[in-house]
């Protein structure tokens, strides 16, 4: 039987963060007993930025997201997410 360590409480996640970051969760969780999960409803976190773009530009995608019937900003996202992937299985 794996013996294992309680798991502190933890003021911040902050304070969460910096635990794992220096310790080994084998001490702590019995990985033996861990289960695949999955979580449908967990929505990534985002960070919203400022992108200057030539207006002629914004212009055109707002054109190309109006033909796909949705917000020009939700295209981008799908833009730049797909070139990202494909950057990187190059």
């Amino acid at each position: 039987m794996n013996k294992t360590r309680k798991i502190p409480k933890f003021k911040t996640e902050a304070d969460e963060r910096a635990f794992w970051e220096s310790h080994d969760s084998s001490e702590y969780v019995d990985w033996i007993k861990a289960q695949p999960t999955s979580f449908p409803n967990l929505k990534p976190s985002t960070k919203t930025i400022s992108l200057r773009l030539p207006e002629a530009l914004l212009d055109r995608i707002k054109i190309e997201a109006n033909k796909r019937d949705m917000p020009y900003q939700s295209l981008i996202k799908v833009w730049l997410a797909d070139d990202v992937e494909e950057s990187r299985r190059s």
